[in-house]
């Protein structure tokens, strides 16, 4: 392209569409509102995702030098809209601003919004494929963090209680204090070597006393180490695993149906470094990746764990998820039993065709035996367990056909295909089915479905997404399930449901964005009556929600954001909820600060209509809180760079109930209708 009339065009797009520099600073997060705020309540991996955005907006990638596997890792960018990007690369050249993003091809203002913050344009000069020891030591970058929480409220768990109640239930008090810390160390050379340590201490757990001598509840090390040589990835400390559509392993994010079309299933696979806070979703050992030809790799991967479990007469009677070890009753289940993990992963990545091969093992050295239930009878049993699966993705014209199939060791089988017609970047239509047999075990599967395991479930998913009328973007979605057995708080076999979705979005600009959006869920629930007679009939449930994102200057940016829930049982009387949330958000010019305020108000009938709100929270944090009965609440959050080094965040959170006097239950309960927070963090670069 003539050098002149690309300048041209630029500054045509420039007076067109004027770019705001809070955009680059803050709708990242957006991105992450968008993907978890529609999903299901019920995910533990949300953080993981959170951790991995906040990494690449941290650390910037050079547009210019950009490879296909770095775009990879943004889950808003399609597969076409990628080839796009290196292909205008390719022909025209380094990018000369952000303002040249909308001249590639398909590229649209909130995708160029999204990507924003994670790019920057730089010179071509590339760095040295293969540095030495002394130029990662001297080049590389350090980053300390610590955050503390503080609470302005007693929880009972915290309440003085005599020696004697003690003694007669000493699970009735928390062994630690009301705090909770972490501590964060990073080294990082470009996107080659990172080297780290998180450690984390939650409320209530004790700290270098009582049960835990050692300091801090959690430890997470690793290094991590990529594109060395033949070496694509080297883990060695905590690590987590995806590959194909996690039918046999994901302990990464999971992209569910109310992902948009075009970036579904396109979540970058493989060996990750755990550097978050989740101490569920990884293993712990040593994990490699080698390029054995020119579209070849073989991943192999070991972990050796103490996890986390009930255990009564040498039987697991349920693992522990949730990382707490308040009380001595946490104690009791901490460490209890040990997971060792072997497996495997072959990869062929072609032009117009893609393959895997994944096969796991592992044994615990006790025996898993779930406390029997009505629902639980196909749960994962046994010792050892024995998963292997195939996924393909096949290139062809406008469609792609893509899916996974997996077996295990009782030959039962796990299978979801998708097939999706795109004769444009603003044109996706994708059909899907899945099918989950009733009994198929797999400890570390996670993929697309209405149940949060991989197992008991059949389904058809329909999506479409479509740009039209220059501005207006629709996502829409139906979903018809199926399951066969029993599920929890559903006592009838073979029920079915539907879970349906649409969404309109407007982007006429930078400064201007909104959606609107109706979520339709019809599925078979336990109820009981007053003749206290339990039946599992239809539960329907119905969510509205819009959002207005308006910046009328650079450094301000206003949200507004109207919740509705509508929620009943068949032939019942429904339960209602609103909510009414308010941002605004301000970067001085003149003074290294930047401010948020949040304000919501909330109304629901009970807990059943609750409703859950995005929050913006310190870094490598996020916060979803739910809310129901009637009440307000206050968040401020401030930002202040004294220098390049140091980096201080605040964030106070009050919330008010007008329909309570006690909040909680158990040792979560607090005398009064309001909870105060503060959350401290700082940061040092160096």
């Amino acid at each position: 392209m003539n050098k002149w009339l690309k300048a041209l065009l630029i500054a045509c797009i420039s007076v067109l569409f004027p770019v705001n520099n809070l955009y680059s600073q803050e709708k990242w997060e957006d991105i992450f509102e968008r993907l978890v705020a529609n999903g299901d309540e019920n995910s533990s991996q949300w953080e993981n995702l959170m951790e991995d955005l906040t990494d690449l907006k941290e650390h910037p990638i050079n547009i210019n030098t950009v490879t296909k596997e770095q775009l990879e890792k943004f889950p808003f960018l399609s597969e076409q809209l990628i080839e796009n990007i290196l292909y205008y690369l390719y022909k025209n050249g380094p990018m000369l601003s952000d303002k040249e993003l909308l001249m590639v091809q398909d590229m649209d203002i909130q995708t160029v919004r999204y990507l924003k913050p994670f790019i920057t344009f730089q010179s071509t000069d590339k760095e040295k494929d293969k540095p030495n020891l002394k130029t990662i030591i001297n080049h590389g970058k350090q980053e300390l963090s610590t955050r503390l929480d503080i609470p302005f409220y007693r929880k009972k768990g915290y309440q003085p209680i005599t020696s004697e109640e003690l003694r007669e239930n000493p699970n009735k008090r928390y062994l630690g204090y009301a705090f909770y810390h972490n501590f964060r160390y990073t080294f990082r050379y470009s996107d080659k070597v990172y080297l780290g340590l998180t450690a984390e201490k939650d409320a209530g757990e004790p700290f270098f006393a009582g049960m835990n001598q050692k300091g801090y509840d959690y430890y997470s090390p690793y290094l991590f180490i990529r594109n060395i040589g033949k070496i694509k990835t080297l883990a060695l400390g905590n690590y987590r695993l995806n590959y194909g559509y996690g039918l046999v392993m994901n302990t990464d994010f999971n992209m569910g149906k109310s992902t948009m079309i075009s970036t579904m299933g396109n979540r970058k696979a493989g060996i990750k470094k755990h550097s978050s806070t989740n101490e569920y979703q990884y293993f712990q050992g040593i994990a490699g990746s080698y390029q054995l030809a020119k579209r070849w790799t073989m991943d192999a991967f070991y972990s050796y764990r103490k996890m986390d479990a009930t255990v009564d007469n040498l039987l697991i009677t349920s693992l522990k998820e949730d990382g707490y070890h308040r009380i001595p009753r946490d104690f009791e289940k901490k460490n209890t039993f040990t997971n060792q993990l072997i497996g495997s992963n072959l990869h062929y990545n072609g032009k117009y065709f893609e393959a895997g091969l994944t096969g796991v093992y592992h044994v615990f050295n006790k025996v898993l035996k779930p406390t029997p239930r009505p629902y639980n009878k196909y749960y994962p049993q046994g010792r050892d367990f024995f998963n292997v699966g195939a996924n393909y993705k096949l290139f062809w014209k406008q469609f792609t056909l893509s899916g996974e199939t997996a077996i295990d060791k009782k030959g039962r089988i796990a299978t979801l295909n998708m097939l999706k017609y795109a004769p444009k970047e603003s044109f996706q239509l994708m059909v899907m089915n899945r099918f989950y047999d009733v009994a198929y075990q797999s400890i570390y599967a996670s993929s697309i479905g209405e149940g949060s395991d991989v197992q008991n479930e059949s389904g058809i998913y329909i999506g479409l997404e479509t740009k039209f009328l220059q501005y207006f973007k629709l996502n829409t979605y139906g979903d018809f399930f199926y399951f066969p057995w029993k599920k929890y708080q559903m006592s009838k076999n073979g029920t079915h449901g539907f879970d349906g979705m649409f969404q309109l979005s407007y982007s006429p600009r930078y400064e201007l964005d909104m959606f609107i959006r109706y979520r339709y869920k019809n599925k078979y629930k336990d109820f009981t009556g007053e003749d206290k007679e339990k039946v599992t009939i239809p539960y329907i449930q119905q969510k509205w929600k819009y959002q207005l994102n308006y910046s009328p200057i650079d450094e301000l940016m206003l949200k507004t954001t109207v919740d509705m829930v509508h929620n009943a049982y068949q032939g019942q009387n429904p339960s209602m909820g609103f909510l009414v949330g308010q941002s605004v958000g301000y970067k001085f010019k003149t003074f290294p600060l930047q401010l948020d305020i949040h304000g919501a108000w909330f109304h629901t009938d009970d807990y059943a209509s609750r409703i859950s709100m995005y929050e913006k929270s310190l870094l490598y944090a996020f916060s979803i809180p739910s809310f129901y009965g009637k009440g307000e609440r206050l968040a401020l959050n401030l930002r202040y760079e004294l220098n390049e080094h140091f980096i201080f965040q605040a964030k106070y959170g009050r919330t008010h109930y007008r329909d309570r006097k006690v909040i909680g239950s158990d040792l979560e309960q607090i005398e009064g209708n309001q909870k105060n927070d503060l959350y401290l963090q700082l940061r040092i670069k160096f």
